[in-house]
């Protein structure tokens, strides 16, 4: 089994607190501007990732039972 080497990557934090994420973290994260970083801090050290992406504000996401295209051609127009 191969195993991945760890790569070191560093961004010095400012004033006010403020860091640049290195190319090759935003990079394997698949980040691009919008999208929100998850810290999650563990007995042994902090894990950084892209947040999940919320799902829209959609008052009936959960109700798949409605989600078939007969009721969307019906309520297209509401």
């Amino acid at each position: 089994m191969k195993r991945r080497s760890l790569e070191t990557v560093s961004s010095k934090v400012s004033v006010k607190s403020q860091t640049v994420i290195p190319r090759e973290v935003r990079r394997r994260l698949g980040l691009k501007p919008g999208d929100t970083l998850r810290y999650r801090v563990t007995d042994h050290g902090v894990l950084l990732d892209k947040a999940p992406t919320p799902e829209a504000d959609d008052p009936f996401a959960s109700f798949s039972e409605w989600a078939s295209e007969a009721d969307e051609r019906a309520y297209q127009d509401l």
